[in-house]
């Protein structure tokens, strides 16, 4: 920190001892057995360059990034006494045992031992208590029975006869603390006793610091003493007495004029060496255990190692606290400056301050609720009514139960309207110096908060009864005229409803909205102004600035001027300890402010903070590593790939030890794309998609500026089947798809083809068929109608023969030559039984009815020629007559013929002997 700004600290530190005389303190961390899991002795502590904090403790070298604590065990898991970092390493000193500590690509350490150096000498049961480094660039042990020296892979061992409890450089030589002989310095292998050493002989000394260019000792129980090289002298200082009774253990250098000294038996006592006062972190002041066993300060951060325990306080903290650890003082719920002490108004009482010591108010006990000067009074409105206060009396103004608000009536002298359990009542202060107190008649309710709009219009507004806008007239206030209620649609709701008058405007706060009334249209409208403000309650404001609350999580103080000036306050303790909706803040004057806390109350001088906020560079954090549900992953690589499978929990975890209370503002972009302020550094997404990933983090300071970004990348490859061989595999599978589609269609269209050919051919062949049938059908009709014409030709002939034959048969007289007419009678017989017309009949019967004969005769052998060719004509269903000339028998022997046919195929009379042979 700047010379000039550390001057300001110092100023104000003892502004806040010699004005208010309480003890203000910085605010102070705890970290207890159950936040680091490790033993309860903290040895040493140490911090690198990053602010990364190391401590040795019972059970190993505890690591503090700034978000979590690791716990690393030796290998003999022995106690650790010492820690020093130096570089990019972390020297440990245990048990016959030392060595350092480096740390891998994820961040965690690993232990080297350098014991195994030592050459040509045996321990005796050492632990070595302290670890320096010299200005020649060799890392020293210290055991209480020798030195060993580390450089370039090789260790000395210095080997004093007498016991070693310190040892220092001081101009430039090795200083020594032989135990209760006193001072030596180191040559070589000898050791030269430093002169003037009388005064410490018998007293052991614990620890050593250069303090305005001497060497301040510190002792165990005879305080501190100054040498400067050449003459030692006891240290006359007021608080020596105190280190004497309190058994000094750690000297710590906490700036030029600045001293911290940590005993066993009282804490931290905090040295101012300009003015010779002092501020103790003890108990009693909120440090968990009284034994500190080490300190170390970084960056006006004091880190104290304890008997049970690790705490850290922030010196230069423009915030600092009252907290009453006895539990008698209660809720803080106002606080006024008066006769140049600060009173506060709790939920017990009242108090006081009388220099240090915190005093009551006989007669005060109960429920304050607001405490106000007034025309030269302080006045307290009490649970019992409302009092005139002063250190040594408390003096009943008014028995109206419950003085929650007064304020004073616009163009009135001396005349004032308060909020009580039961209405509204009225005060006045009369010229003979006391006080007229009536209730003013027609309101009834009870009103906690109260403004005006006017003269004679009052808002009201409790936290169960709503909100009212009461009219009055005239100027008595002795009664309410008419008392305005707002049940329009968007008026807000009446349950713990805030009211005030802002710069003229009524303005209102119900569940975290922000409203105004507007007079002209006489209704509740949203205020516009406030819409950032959201979820945040208004604790003070001015002409210039608002202090805001934030909601219930974060519970974080903006100071704004609504313009882009603002400035935000993220002190853990102040956020733990503000009381929901009863927080208060009272401004003194220009630069100093108080606010209420449950156990106390706490002071900010608003410029110094300012200051702070404007010099102070936040440091970039930086990342420690990236874990997926599998494994955790370098944040040294250049782009980290995360399998998909492990993906669907990713956490980032970054770290900023430098800052205190830090808090962090991230980016993340790529497929899904968040920002967002966190409060830790441990960061988890949920199912990201797969793709390229930017995550971008700053640390973000008390007005919201941020630091510059770190980044880091990484990639979370696709699922298996969405990787590059499963793409190559589904664009094969694509390919040999189409390949087998196309195929498929090919032989589909090669199948519908060769249908269509074969149905076409088919089409064509029953086409060629039914011509070729149709033309058989034409012969055979053809061949049916040749034989029937040639068999009615046949039988005509043979008709015509026998009708000649009768006809000479008749007239067979008339014949003169009967060899003649034999010979005529031969010759008609001859044609008509004419083989030839048989065979020309058979062969065209044949080629309509192939095989008919032939069937016919296997079937039924007995069947002579003349049954053959009856059959024959009884197929081509020729009726009797029609056959009798064919055979050239009578129609009677065609019946007779018919009738032994019917014999020889076996059938019954019932049967149609026709209609069987035309279907054989």
């Amino acid at each position: 920190m700047p010379i000039l700004l550390r001057f300001i600290s110092i100023i104000f530190l003892l502004v806040c001892l010699s004005v208010n005389g309480q003890q203000l303190l910085p605010p102070i961390q705890n970290y207890q057995l159950l936040d680091y899991k490790g033993g309860t002795k903290n040895w040493d502590v140490s911090v690198n360059e990053n602010g990364e904090l190391f401590v040795a403790n019972n059970k190993g070298l505890l690591h503090y990034n700034g978000e979590q604590w690791t716990l690393n065990k030796l290998p003999n898991n022995t106690i650790i006494r010492s820690v020093k970092s130096i570089g990019d390493r972390v020297y440990t000193g245990s048990y016959e045992e030392f060595g350092y500590w480096t740390k891998n690509e994820f961040g965690e350490l690993g232990y080297t031992s350098l014991t195994h150096l030592i050459k040509d000498h045996t321990f005796t049961s050492e632990e070595f208590w302290e670890i320096f480094p010299s200005s020649e660039g060799r890392v020293m042990f210290r055991s209480f029975s020798a030195i060993y020296s580390y450089a370039n892979d090789k260790i000395t061992v210095v080997d004093p006869p007498f016991v070693v409890s310190d040892f220092i450089e001081f101009k430039d030589k090795l200083i020594v603390a032989g135990g209760s002989v006193g001072l030596f310095e180191v040559k070589d292998d000898s050791y030269v006793p430093l002169p003037d050493q009388d005064l410490l002989q018998g007293k052991t000394i614990n620890d050593m610091a250069i303090f305005k260019g001497k060497l301040l000792i510190g002792t165990k129980l005879s305080g501190c003493f100054m040498f400067d090289g050449q003459k030692l002298s006891a240290w006359s200082t007021p608080i020596n007495n105190e280190l004497k009774e309190h058994q000094l253990n750690k000297i710590t250098l906490l700036g030029d004029y600045l001293l911290g000294f940590g005993t066993i038996k009282n804490g931290m006592y905090l040295y101012d060496s300009e003015s010779g006062k002092h501020r103790i972190l003890n108990r009693e002041s909120g440090l968990q255990n009284n034994t500190v066993l080490s300190s170390l300060l970084f960056k006006d951060l004091l880190w104290l190692g304890l008997d049970n325990g690790i705490a850290r306080a922030s010196l230069n903290n423009p915030i600092t606290y009252f907290t009453d650890y006895t539990g008698a003082l209660g809720m803080v719920y106002d606080i006024a400056w008066y006769n140049g002490k600060l009173f506060l108004g709790s939920n017990t009482g009242v108090f006081y301050f009388e220099g240090n010591q915190l005093k009551f108010v006989n007669g005060s006990q109960g429920h304050v609720w607001d405490l106000d000067v007034i025309e030269g009074d302080l006045l307290c409105g009490h649970t019992r009514g409302t009092f005139k206060v002063s250190e040594n009396s408390f003096e009943l103004m008014s028995e109206i139960a419950g003085g929650y608000q007064i304020i004073k009536v616009p163009n009135q002298s001396s005349t004032y309207v308060q909020g009580t359990y039961n209405g509204l009542a009225k005060f006045t202060k009369l010229k003979d110096g006391t006080w007229n107190v009536v209730k003013i008649e027609g309101v009834d309710d009870p009103v906690k908060q109260l403004c005006f709009e006017t003269p004679d219009i009052l808002w009201t507004a409790h936290p169960y009864k709503g909100f009212s806008r009461i009219h009055f007239k005239g100027t008595g206030y002795g009664t309410a005229d008419r008392i305005q209620k707002f049940e329009q649609q968007e008026a807000p709701s009446e349950y713990n409803v805030k009211l005030y008058n802002i710069k003229n405007h009524i303005v209102l706060n119900s569940e975290g909205n922000w409203y105004t009334y507007n007079p002209i249209g006489d209704k509740i409208e949203r205020f516009e102004e406030f819409k950032d403000y959201r979820n945040k309650e208004l604790l003070f404001f001015d002409e210039e600035y608002f202090w805001f609350v934030d909601d219930n999580e974060q519970k974080a103080i903006i100071y704004t001027d609504l313009k882009g000036d603002s400035l935000m306050l993220t002190d853990l303790p102040l956020r733990e300890r503000l009381a929901p909706d009863s927080q208060n803040l009272v401004k003194v004057n220009d630069s100093t402010s108080y606010i209420t806390l449950i156990d106390g109350f706490a002071k900010v001088n608003a410029p110094i903070l300012k200051e702070i906020s404007k010099q102070e560079e936040l440091p970039v954090p930086s990342f420690i590593v990236l874990k997926d549900q599998e494994s955790k992953h370098s944040v040294m690589e250049g782009n980290i790939e995360v399998p998909f499978r492990y993906s669907q929990s990713i956490t980032i975890e970054a770290a900023s030890p430098q800052y205190i209370y830090p808090h962090y503002y991230y980016k993340l972009e790529g497929p899904k794309e968040y920002s967002r302020y966190v409060e830790s550094g441990s960061i988890n997404f949920q199912n990201l998609p797969y793709g390229e990933y930017t995550f971008k983090i700053a640390t973000a300071g008390m007005d919201n500026t941020i630091s510059e970004f770190k980044q880091l990348n990484f990639t979370i490859s696709p699922p298996w089947y969405f990787s590059w061989w499963s793409l190559f595999f589904y664009a094969a599978l694509g390919f040999l798809a189409i390949y087998l589609v196309r195929r498929y269609n090919r032989k589909k269209l090669e199948r519908k083809h060769r249908e269509l050919e074969e149905r076409l051919h088919h089409e064509q062949q029953e086409r060629l068929d039914k011509m070729e049938k149709e033309e058989l059908a034409k012969e055979v009709k053809q061949k049916q109608n040749e034989l029937a014409s040639t068999t009615l030709n046949i039988a005509r002939k043979n008709e015509m023969i026998l009708e000649l034959k009768n006809m000479l048969v008749m007239n067979k007289d008339k014949f003169s030559n009967s060899q003649r007419y034999r010979s005529f009678i031969k010759k008609l017989n001859s044609s008509i039984e004419d083989t030839e017309d048989w065979r020309r009949f058979e062969v065209n019967f044949k080629e309509l009815h192939e095989d008919f004969f032939e069937r016919l005769l296997k079937s039924y052998p007995s069947l002579t020629p003349k049954d053959l060719k009856l059959c024959a004509y009884l197929k081509m269903n020729l009726s009797t007559k029609e056959i009798a000339p064919l055979m050239g028998i009578t129609v009677r022997g065609v019946e007779i013929h018919r009738y032994r046919l019917r014999k020889k195929l076996d059938m019954d009379s019932s049967d149609n002997l026709s209609n069987f042979l035309i279907t054989f």
